[in-house]
């Protein structure tokens, strides 16, 4: 790397976030995720971001309850263009993790270290 721009910083963000489709059941899934504690929503022309600190989760009964209908993963898939982070699906709720080791329990990380 060129010396002008400097090192790269390698550590973690310890941020994880989605980028959702800017209509209806994107805005009201933003709502739900609004003021949740260390998560932020930006809205923009095209797009809906929602991103958080360590760990966001999408609770699909509390988004159903908002959006008037049964809204699941593939709801969510739908309106979901892009996330940063390991994100684990399961039937009732999305999390995303900033950093793999905290979504060990869900995707079978082991964090031994193999000898």
């Amino acid at each position: 790397m060129s010396a002008e721009f400097g090192a790269a910083n390698r550590t973690s963000s310890n941020r994880a976030g989605v980028t959702l489709m800017n209509n209806q059941n994107g805005h009201v899934v933003a709502d739900v995720m609004r003021g949740k504690k260390g998560v932020t929503v930006s809205e923009y022309p095209s797009m809906i971001r929602v991103d958080g600190e360590h760990r966001i989760e999408f609770d699909f009964a509390e988004i159903s309850d908002a959006i008037g209908f049964e809204f699941g993963p593939a709801d969510f898939e739908e309106i979901m263009s892009t996330h940063y982070g390991r994100m684990v699906h399961l039937d009732d709720r999305t999390f995303l993790f900033a950093n793999p080791e905290d979504a060990a329990e869900y995707i079978d990380f082991d964090l031994r270290p193999v000898k």
